[in-house]
């Protein structure tokens, strides 16, 4: 797991899915004016640069990130949520040319509030260092060199009880499959009412395709305002069957804004992001 480097995919369209939902997430959470605590378990480095050797190397923000900007920068009118997305990206490149994209921790510092708090957990030593520096000295925001899993309880429930996890591990192997689910039932029997936001690979893994199926059951028995699914896939596996299809989140005790946001969005990122003729996407949510 700590060979693993987030810059070799930073900007591409899973990155987009991810941070675009966790945009609205935010934005939601903050029409009330009490503070809330965003726990990243799996913070990364805070931003990548894409000029860079490893993002160059198979240049994958080129099929995400890249794709909306030039829709922009040609002068179509960009779906509401899609268009805050894209002036985040820039806003983070200082109104300039695309040469660094934003991590889950830098899209929080741009959204986030002075009563707001952020906890960022890092275990790769590199990007641990590269996060603490950018984090160092903001108020309300902590970097940890510390397993997100293991964190997780220990920041449940905070002090004002409204909380956001975005649990977004690399599942390199197989392990970070139940992880994912076990983090989250401990954190959900501390404080049930936390809207959790996992991303996970679209891949021929069959941990893959079971874990929103036992992150659906997790909910079903623990969350008090049900469970969101939305997943995108955009490309067709190599001829061995692997390679990175989509992606898709679950989030348990969505805003319940959240469904009828993605669903103006995601036939638009179909359509942007896609590769081939079969992309598409899906949309499910059970409430209570």
């Amino acid at each position: 797991m700590l060979a693993y480097r987030h810059a070799f995919h930073a900007g591409n369209h899973a990155d987009v899915l991810k941070h675009l939902t966790l945009q609205l997430v935010l934005r939601h959470m903050n029409l009330k004016p009490k503070g809330y605590r965003l726990i990243d378990t799996h913070a990364g480095a805070g931003g990548y640069s894409l000029e860079g050797r490893y993002a160059q190397k198979k240049g994958e923000f080129e099929q995400g990130v890249m794709r909306l900007l030039e829709r922009a920068a040609n002068g179509e009118t960009l779906p509401a949520a899609i268009a805050e997305y894209v002036n985040l990206v820039r806003s983070f490149n200082g109104g300039g040319a695309l040469e660094q994209y934003p991590g889950s921790p830098a899209f929080a510092q741009q959204l986030l509030r002075p009563q707001d708090q952020l906890r960022a957990f890092e275990l790769h030593p590199t990007d641990y260092k590269i996060l603490s520096a950018y984090l160092g000295g903001r108020k309300g925001a902590e970097a940890h060199h510390a397993d997100g899993f293991d964190a997780l309880k220990g920041q449940l429930p905070p002090p004002t009880r409204r909380a956001v996890v975005l649990m977004d591990p690399s599942y390199e192997g197989t392990a970070d499959y139940p992880r994912v689910v076990s983090a989250l039932r401990s954190g959900l029997e501390r404080f049930a009412e936390a809207v959790c936001i996992v991303w996970y690979p679209q891949v021929t893994k069959l941990e893959a395709a079971r874990l929103p199926q036992r992150l659906q059951s997790l909910a079903d028995a623990s969350a008090p305002k049900g469970w969101l699914h939305a997943r995108l896939t955009v490309q067709q596996p190599d001829a061995q069957g692997f390679g990175l299809a989509g992606s898709g989140l679950f989030i348990i005790n969505p805003p319940h804004t959240l469904h009828d946001e993605l669903l103006q969005v995601l036939p638009w990122l179909t359509d942007v992001l896609g590769q081939f003729d079969g992309a598409n996407f899906l949309l499910e949510h059970k409430g209570k």
